[in-house]
């Protein structure tokens, strides 16, 4: 796929070769990540995706090398390369290259990567999905407030299992039972015109996109309500959608082997997310992307 890097001062075009099996993230997993989104020029809520960077980094005992504001600059330079009508994804990461003593990591190796590359939008198609037997750790068990790369084994095992079901995706529970979300992504449900997500318990990453379509829902006089979900009551929702960098809002067809609409709350919810996103002035024009 085309794509830009930047790494160690520099801009290519090709991935850079960068990691080995004596770095401590290559064999430890002490790695961080963000995904961020450009859209034909548009990188809706960017500035975020960045912070969220860092304080993922932090989490993890990282000391960042760079300032959101530092990374939010090279992704600009990132988009203006890549040209004012590419679809990409934005991928800052934090790695440690070096352990002290057998596995903790030294802080001072931390290094950054930026990678932005092509990624189209998925197709407004909607996806099916199964309840998976596998969990979210809770906080005291793993990383969970960072977006850290060894939480999403977890998530992949469990679309496995959902795929080998004939499904398309995974819902997985907390440490208590209930509905945490998707696989790789936040889940909602519609029940008699209500709009339901689980709450933030620091068992899953509660998104940005979600935070937004969350509150543009309520702008729109939507009651959204932010609680416990019970597993069974995805069996009962008029509608199923989920929320994420990646796709954005989109829509679950089928739940558990029920066939489900793509019904009007998810259908809005992408609208005005949309609706949204071109309201704000692009990170860069065909004529800043020609200088």
């Amino acid at each position: 796929m085309a794509g830009v890097y930047w790494y160690d001062g520099q801009w290519s075009s090709e991935e850079p070769k960068i990691i080995g099996p004596m770095d401590h993230c290559f064999w430890l997993g002490s790695v961080i990540f963000d995904g961020a989104r450009s859209i034909t020029g548009w990188a809706p809520d960017l500035e975020k995706h960045c912070a969220r960077a860092v304080r993922s980094a932090r989490v993890m005992g990282m000391k960042p090398t760079k300032t959101p504001e530092e990374i939010e600059a090279l992704c600009r330079e990132g988009i203006r390369r890549m040209g004012p009508e590419a679809t990409l994804y934005i991928r800052p990461m934090f790695f440690i290259r070096r352990g002290l003593g057998a596995s903790r990591p030294d802080p001072d190796s931390t290094d950054f990567l930026l990678a932005l590359y092509e990624a189209p939008i998925p197709a407004w198609a909607g996806f099916s999905a199964v309840l998976a037997p596998f969990r979210r750790p809770a906080t005291d068990m793993a990383p969970t407030d960072a977006k850290a790369a060894c939480l999403y084994p977890n998530g992949a095992r469990a679309t496995a299992w959902a795929v080998e079901r004939g499904a398309e995706m995974a819902v997985l529970c907390d440490a208590l039972g209930h509905v945490a979300e998707f696989a790789a992504s936040n889940i909602w449900l519609v029940k008699d015109g209500v709009v339901v997500t689980p709450a933030a318990n620091h068992t899953f990453l509660a998104g940005i996109t979600r935070s937004r379509v969350l509150g543009l829902l309520r702008a729109d006089g939507m009651t959204v309500e932010e609680r416990a979900v019970r597993p069974e009551e995805l069996d009962t929702a008029d509608e199923i959608f989920s929320t994420g960098n990646y796709a954005k809002v989109q829509p679950c067809n089928a739940m558990n082997g029920r066939a489900l609409p793509v019904g009007p709350v998810a259908t809005r919810a992408r609208e005005l997310y949309w609706s949204w996103m071109q309201s704000q002035p692009k990170v860069v024009s065909e004529a800043q992307a020609a200088e």
